[in-house]
């Protein structure tokens, strides 16, 4: 396919998680306002989603999606082309056959020959395609900038620890590192072979420093483009948490989350539940359990935790975040 010169192509590939797959579609739409041609490239299941999103849209946003298939298996079958309601135990095999399909992306970059490509943490195959048909691909890293500045920082000067406001964090508090194993890792690889610049979702307001630290360290121009986050649904949504947060003092409440498809152990759950209530600070947590289980807040917190948290909020699923 011959690119139009007058419309710049450029080709979204996000990881098949809804975490990902958001701030991905915002910066579509917002690439596409600025009369970009937008591929979207992701598999059907994730494309059935998105479709009824970009209904909404006005007509005039170029967005075209592009299906990325996926070998199937009887036990990952098309609809668990997503970690939306995959079973926790298939994540690694999900990961896999996604690795296993960069032939297919081949096939559509020739067909497609975007200006530009920009991809994500769980596919350094796509720089090395890209580059193959000098093609500019560069990498959107969809969380915050803080932790993985650090961990570069540990994996770059081989250090034994790192200084942080709160304290000091030991490396080997933060679990076992294998260097060279961290060093070829997919995430590390996608970002190391990102074009010269890579973007992020986050702002100098929230994150310059380690946003400075890591362009310093890495050699590469970090650009914030956030917060990438999707709009509302409708006003009402949220509105409780809200006007509960409008009581609190500024900068006076913690939001604990970990992402939508990081399920908590009971342990776990019972570990921060105890360290919220020792912080005394204001918070709101929200909590998911695995598609299929109907699971209750009451039935993973510590006894009596919801009525002596008054300082806090406890949600399950989703909280707005525009």
């Amino acid at each position: 396919m011959e690119r139009d010169q007058k419309i710049p192509t450029v080709l979204l590939f996000p990881w098949l998680a809804q975490g990902h797959v958001t701030p991905y579609l915002v910066l579509a739409k917002k690439l596409a306002q600025r009369n970009f041609h937008i591929y979207f490239l992701s598999t059907p299941i994730i494309l059935e989603s998105i479709e009824k999103n970009l209904a909404k849209q006005p007509s005039n946003l170029c967005i075209q999606l592009v299906e990325f298939h996926l070998p199937s298996s009887l036990d990952l079958p098309p609809h668990y082309h997503t970690t939306n309601g995959l079973p926790p135990h298939l994540n690694f095999t999900l990961i896999q056959t996604f690795q296993m399909a960069s032939s297919n992306f081949s096939t559509i970059v020739d067909t497609l020959n975007p200006n530009f490509i920009i991809y994500d943490s769980f596919q350094p195959w796509v720089a090395t395609i890209a580059s193959s048909r000098n093609i500019p691909a560069i990498h959107l890293y969809t969380s915050g900038i803080a932790t993985f500045s650090k961990f570069y920082h540990i994996l770059q000067e081989n250090i034994r620890a790192i200084n942080c406001e709160i304290n000091e964090i030991a490396a080997q508090d933060l679990g076992e590192i294998d260097r060279q194993k961290a060093l070829g890792g997919i995430a590390l690889k996608a970002f190391e072979q990102s074009n010269d610049i890579v973007l992020v979702n986050s702002c100098k307001e929230i994150e310059g420093k380690y946003i400075d630290h890591l362009s310093q360290l890495s050699k590469k121009e970090i650009i914030p483009i956030g917060p990438l986050i999707r709009d509302a649904i409708n006003e009402e949504e949220g509105l409780e948490i809200i006007q509960w947060l409008d009581k609190k003092d500024e900068s006076s409440c913690v939001f604990v989350s970990f992402g939508s498809e990081y399920f908590l152990s009971k342990k776990d759950i019972e570990e921060i539940a105890k360290r919220l209530e020792l912080s005394l600070v204001n918070f709101i947590w929200t909590i998911k359990f695995p598609a299929g289980l109907t699971t209750t807040i009451e039935q993973v917190l510590p006894q009596g935790f919801l009525e002596k948290s008054e300082k806090g909020m406890v949600l399950k699923g989703w909280v707005p975040q525009d």
